[in-house]
């Protein structure tokens, strides 16, 4: 009989801006926003290690939350280091009903973030719906170790739902790497310098995050940024126990830069890791920085 790794978790409704941008092709209302949960994790049976989490979502909208359960399993039983996978994801409602109708967030009904242990891997795909209750996707991991996949997705009437779990992906591991606050919040990639700057570090203070791109060799700003999924840009973060995750998007959806800016409130003190994508020429930039919120 061939082994399947189910990951089950119970999530919360999570509450935010990923509600009010659930058309494809454009916003809702235009303004940012993001939605944050935590998670406490708890032992479950399964044919491969892995924690099983309860995610408490934050209501920001004054509504009751309603339920959702997400199982993660992987067609072939276990993922291997390199190699291709297929990854299935199902949704149920809190009477353990399949969940059949979503509606687009961002032009996608799910997006899948991936990220590993010490947060130096990070992800963002969206998986294939099949229309009978699954959502599927091919997918690799670099190496062996432990993997923390979220699913964020809109249960058509709902608000936006992130459920998460850890996933053990067989091979070779390396070290951990220590999540450490960068010195400068200055990155280059593919040619484009993105400055970061937060109107405030400190916990629980609302907060705005504004991405300057600029051309590398010249310096000049880049005011051609293009749509992606929707908005000039998408920000992750993530506290460097995985454990508090934040989907932000932009206060202005449809800005082309050379700034992009994004609200958001880190729930707790301590070191974040941020993820910045934009789209310039076609190419999707996704740039990381490390911050230390007091």
């Amino acid at each position: 009989m061939e082994k399947r790794m189910m990951l089950m978790l119970t999530g919360v409704l999570a509450f935010g801006l990923l509600a009010a941008c659930s058309t494809p092709k454009e916003s809702a209302d235009g303004h940012g926003g993001s939605h944050q949960h935590g998670t406490t994790n708890s032992s479950a049976n399964n044919d491969g290690p892995g924690d099983h989490g309860s995610h408490g979502g934050h209501d920001t909208g004054g509504h009751a939350a309603d339920n959702y359960k997400a199982s993660f399993s992987f067609a072939s039983g276990t993922a291997k280091a390199s190699e291709n996978t297929k990854l299935n994801i199902q949704v149920t409602d809190a009477n353990g009903q399949a969940v059949h109708d979503f509606e687009w967030g961002h032009e996608k009904l799910m997006h899948l973030i991936i990220v590993n242990k010490d947060l130096s891997y990070f992800n963002h795909i969206h998986p294939e719906w099949d229309g009978k209750g699954t959502f599927t996707i091919d997918t690799s991991f670099p190496k062996g170790g432990e993997y923390k996949v979220f699913a964020d997705f809109v249960p058509k009437g709902g608000s936006g739902t992130t459920l998460s779990e850890w996933a053990k992906v067989e091979g070779e591991t390396k070290p951990l790497e220590s999540v450490k606050a960068d010195a400068k919040l200055v990155k280059v990639v593919d040619g484009k310098e993105v400055a970061l700057t937060l109107s405030s570090t400190k916990a629980k203070d609302e907060a705005t995050l504004t991405f300057t791109v600029k051309d590398e060799k010249t310096k000049e700003g880049i005011s051609n940024l293009e749509q992606y999924l929707g908005a000039v840009g998408h920000v992750v973060i993530l506290s460097e126990d995985a454990e508090q995750y934040l989907h932000v998007h932009p206060i202005d959806e449809k800005a082309s830069g050379p700034a992009a800016e994004f609200m958001t409130a880190f729930p707790n003190p301590g070191t974040y890791k941020i993820w910045g994508q934009f789209q310039h020429q076609g190419k999707v930039l996704t740039v990381p920085y490390v911050v230390e919120i007091q």
